[in-house]
């Protein structure tokens, strides 16, 4: 896989990349991850940071499941209830992320909605990887 691609004529991103040149044999495109347990129940109502901590775990269980890593997701989509609640949570969070993806920061998009599926999901994560 190609390294990050960084345009010099526009700010130097942080904890993402603008693009990403992928080649491989398959690809793989993840339905949105929300922070649901074994049996289907929110996991830290009302806690951004503990959603996204279980929706990452939840993303890599599937990735491993189609023979993927998390190092081989080139775009994400993270889907949020509350851009604030986020933003202030963002040193915490950048640290599970970093647990779970070193330094690999694929092309990455946040984008604010109402609401989601389940009414207590305050996150929801999609993605493609190459591998």
């Amino acid at each position: 896989m190609a390294p990050a691609i960084t345009p010099t004529d526009i700010p130097r991103p942080s904890g993402f990349s603008y693009a990403f040149s992928a080649t491989g044999d398959r690809s793989v495109y993840f339905a949105g991850h929300t922070a649901v347990d074994r049996e289907g129940h929110i996991v830290g109502p009302g806690d951004v940071v503990a959603q996204f901590e279980q929706a990452l775990r939840n993303l890599k269980s599937t990735a491993e499941a189609a023979g993927v890593g998390l190092g081989d997701l080139v775009k994400l989509t993270l889907f949020v209830t509350d851009v604030e609640a986020y933003k202030t949570k963002s040193q915490e969070i950048g640290v599970i992320y970093r647990r779970f993806f070193g330094s690999h920061y694929p092309a990455m998009s946040l984008v604010g909605v109402q609401r989601l599926w389940d009414d207590q999901a305050m996150i929801e994560i999609e993605g493609v990887a190459v591998h």
